[in-house]
């Protein structure tokens, strides 16, 4: 497989830019661009890069919610936003690496929950083959899944931690 997770840098929109594009929702390019540099100096955004000796491959994109006012970093929440891997890389290991480094960061960091919506025919059926289990969302044909990286004695049920 060969493949390497780092940081993502600004020089590397290019290559990501087909990736954007396919996940959709880009409201304009030259803006996307521009926020692209912004995301990868956010300290509340971790922007993660999966290269293989032909460039690169997939990435996955962290939104840290940062301090919760009422319990500190105890239940500290980040936002798994998209992972992606490009067509045909797919079924290689890729995107298993790429989750690998979002809870190594994680753990790394005062996150006590990792969280992330994925559609119940392509992205969910993936997540479970990785081992994450899902819930249902309230959305219908999106599941929720969920990393407690805490003590489970200490949990906070989601929706009373308000993320």
């Amino acid at each position: 497989m060969g493949v390497k997770i780092r940081q993502a840098q600004p020089g590397d929109f290019p290559q990501l830019r087909p990736m954007f594009l396919d996940m959709g929702f880009v409201d304009d390019e030259t803006r996307l661009e521009a926020r692209f540099a912004q995301f990868c100096a956010s300290p509340s955004h971790r922007l993660l890069v999966a290269q293989q000796p032909g460039g690169l491959v997939g990435y996955a994109l962290l939104h840290d919610y940062g301090v919760h006012l009422r319990s500190g970093d105890g239940h500290r929440t980040a936002k798994l936003e998209d992972l992606y891997i490009r067509p045909g890389a797919r079924r290689q290991g890729i995107a298993r690496a790429l989750m690998g480094a979002v809870e190594a960061w994680a753990r790394t960091h005062p996150v006590r929950y990792v969280f992330w919506y994925a559609d119940d025919r392509e992205a969910g059926p993936a997540y479970r083959a990785m081992g994450y289990s899902a819930a249902p969302s309230g959305q219908q044909g999106y599941d929720f899944f969920e990393i407690d990286l805490g003590d489970p004695a200490l949990r906070l049920a989601h929706p009373l931690r308000g993320s």
